[in-house]
């Protein structure tokens, strides 16, 4: 049996978390819970802050329409998130939405769209995409909600990145066809073959960053622009030509499995 309980709706609230605290439903929540899925009286809901761990909660009605969540147990303490900075160019709006949604998913801890010669999207609503993340983030029980940055020129965005975070860049051109070899030559950790620690798993201690361009790919500027920077690899991610949703999990699981909350040990 699943130690997870799937069966309890999860909603993301902003305020401090700890037993015994009353929280009065908006209109909005006290719709979605009394109203759309006809949770009532002492029904469970998960609840979480980004920073307060997950709980417990129980309904509590206030009137037809009207409700309480009261905290009753912390269910899961907080975790330390991953570091893996998501940068993409863009899209239109539906297949904006998903990219986030699967960032979120795939472990981003910061997202960022990054504005190239090519980008096709529509003008960026952040908080469209803050929502998408916050919606992804209940539905599959993630503790912490990503950053959102506002976007920026791909050089001020390549800039703003520290120089000890890896960026993996998607490049059709790479010199190495297997992936997963690129990532593993690319690891700092080769030398050291430990896995890692109880208690360490979310939080890698690597900094990583992903790179993504838009349909129609970089330019060649901003290919050699992306390259001249110290602590790149660059990364195939096969035959197939890939639309850049597509790519985005590709690459996101790629480096989650291999450099990421998803590894074992470091490849010798």
């Amino acid at each position: 049996m699943a130690a997870y309980d799937f069966n309890a709706p999860r909603l993301f609230l902003d305020f401090p978390m700890r037993e015994g605290v009353r929280h009065t439903l908006d209109r909005a929540q006290a719709n979605y819970l009394l109203g759309v899925l006809r949770r009532g009286e002492d029904d469970a809901v998960l609840v979480f802050n980004g920073r307060d761990g997950e709980w417990r909660a129980t309904i509590e009605p206030t009137g037809r329409k009207a409700g309480d969540l009261v905290l009753r147990a912390q269910t899961r303490p907080q975790t330390a998130p991953g570091d893996l900075h998501y940068l993409f160019a863009p899209l239109k709006a539906a297949r904006l939405d998903y990219v986030a949604q699967k960032a979120v998913e795939m472990g981003a801890s910061l997202i960022r769209p990054v504005i190239t010669r090519r980008t096709q999207g529509d003008r960026i609503k952040l908080d469209r995409l803050r929502a998408n993340a916050i919606e992804a983030a209940e539905q599959c029980g993630i503790l912490a909600i990503p950053e959102i940055v506002e976007a920026a020129p791909l050089p001020a965005a390549l800039a703003a990145l520290e120089a000890e975070r890896l960026l993996i860049f998607c490049d059709e051109d790479a010199p190495l066809a297997d992936p997963v070899e690129a990532l593993r030559r690319a690891d700092p950790r080769r030398a050291d073959p430990r896995p890692a620690a109880a208690g360490e798993a979310g939080n890698t201690g690597l900094p990583l960053a992903v790179v993504i361009g838009p349909e129609g790919g970089f330019t060649p500027e901003e290919r050699a622009l992306i390259l001249e920077r110290h602590n790149t690899v660059r990364l195939s991610l096969g035959p197939r030509i890939l639309r850049a949703d597509t790519a985005a999990v590709a690459v996101l699981a790629l480096v989650q499995a291999v450099l990421g909350d998803g590894r074992g040990a470091p490849a010798g």
